[in-house]
């Protein structure tokens, strides 16, 4: 990497880890571009090369933060075999270390839940050209290549990706921050229980269906 292309890395990600610490310090809505700007130590001018407004910043900044927490645990899984044996048992472990991972940092989970939606997303799955998100499209392309290889049918593959990332984001939300109806620990089994269901509706069983006898 040359030292221009350093140079932007450097003041795009100073915009993102301070945006953060006001977010989570002050609020989203009370929190302005010029207050971002001046504790990055930026002129403004310079916030706009890299974001459109405060809520593309925003958008980014939890595309980034998920997608690192979905590399760490990608990387976590691979380096503690026996592997996952089936798609199944690798999303369990997936959500598992995700979930306890954010238990042990409350704030992180705060500002993810709070902000992740359909939006963002989609945003990250479509900007590839950003290494944050580029990060998050190759997660998207790798579950795709699961469902392939593993016989399961989906037409909408991005709406199934979405709707597990909404039902992990939103109960493990209540079972970490208030525990409840129960804790992370007691809810577990039954969170593994659903997303094996919801799998299980797109699974093909190699069978072709019988033709139909003509009288």
């Amino acid at each position: 990497m040359g030292k221009a292309a350093e140079n932007k890395l450097y003041k795009r990600t100073s915009l993102l880890n301070h945006a953060y610490a006001l977010f989570t310090q002050q609020g989203f809505n009370k929190t302005t571009i010029s207050d971002i700007v001046r504790e990055s130590g930026l002129a403004k001018g310079t916030f706009y090369l890299y974001f459109k407004d405060k809520y593309d910043l925003r958008d980014q900044l939890v595309a980034k933060m998920s997608s690192q927490v979905l590399l760490e645990a990608e990387k976590a899984i691979a380096e503690n075999p026996p592997k996952p044996a089936t798609v199944e048992s690798y999303l369990f472990a997936l959500v598992d270390y995700i979930l306890f991972h954010l238990q042990q940092n409350k704030m992180q989970l705060n500002f993810i839940s709070k902000n992740l939606s359909w939006g963002v997303f989609e945003h990250a799955v479509e900007m590839a050209d950003k290494s944050d998100t580029s990060n998050f499209n190759k997660i998207y392309q790798n579950f795709l290549t699961a469902l392939q290889e593993n016989n399961y049918k989906c037409d909408t593959p991005e709406l199934l990706l979405f709707t597990i990332i909404e039902l992990v984001n939103s109960t493990g939300y209540s079972t970490i921050m208030y525990e409840t109806p129960c804790t992370l620990e007691e809810y577990l089994p039954h969170l593994h229980r659903c997303l094996h269901s919801i799998l299980e509706s797109y699974k093909i069983d190699g069978t072709e269906p019988e033709e139909t006898q003509q009288p």
